[in-house]
């Protein structure tokens, strides 16, 4: 169990810190439009016993122009389904487990609008570069650490009653925000 929790929390990390490149079939997080089994389009890892694996993470570019001696950032900030670098074991495709990866993409999502309230809400110097990235690695660093609480909680969506409570919860935190 250590094992596969170690194992998506270094694949999201890996996705989140490199900061990839936008690809042509990257999915952005849109609330009507739900993974589907045919998204997870990576290798699945031979020395992992996940039965998926979510690939997501928080994209973000900003732009700085001074006004009226303050200086004012436009921020884009966007949530990121990386189809490439998600799979899934032929073998195990049922339902539970893809409410449970969807879940994942969606935490993101949450963290995604957190980050850019953090952005909306900073007063930044002239050191704009280094408070930005600053603020966006507390928020990953949060977002990971919901993540595995997450996986702990419902036991990577083998304990069904807390997958309902988990449900309920991050629908609740989308409606919110």
């Amino acid at each position: 169990m250590g094992a596969i929790k170690v194992c998506i929390t270094f694949i999201f990390l890996l996705i989140v810190q490199l900061g990839l490149a936008q690809q042509k079939d990257d999915v952005l997080w849109q609330r009507e439009n739900r993974l589907e089994w045919s998204d997870f389009k990576g290798k699945p890892s031979r020395t992992s016993n996940a039965s998926a694996v979510t690939a997501s993470g928080i994209a973000y570019s900003f732009s700085t122009f001074r006004k009226n001696d303050k200086i004012e950032i436009d921020f884009q900030v966007t949530s990121y389904f990386y189809p490439q670098n998600s799979w899934v074991r032929n073998t195990i495709t049922d339902t539970l487990i893809l409410n449970h990866e969807q879940l994942h993409f969606d935490i993101t999502e949450i963290y995604t609008r957190k980050l850019r309230r953090e952005f909306a809400e900073a007063t930044f110097s002239d050191n704009v570069k280094a408070e930005v990235k600053a603020i966006y690695e507390q928020i990953i660093k949060e977002l990971n650490d919901f993540q595995n609480l997450y996986d702990k909680e419902t036991n990577f969506s083998r304990n069904y009653e807390k997958q309902l409570e988990w449900n309920k919860q991050v629908s609740m935190a989308l409606e919110q925000h």
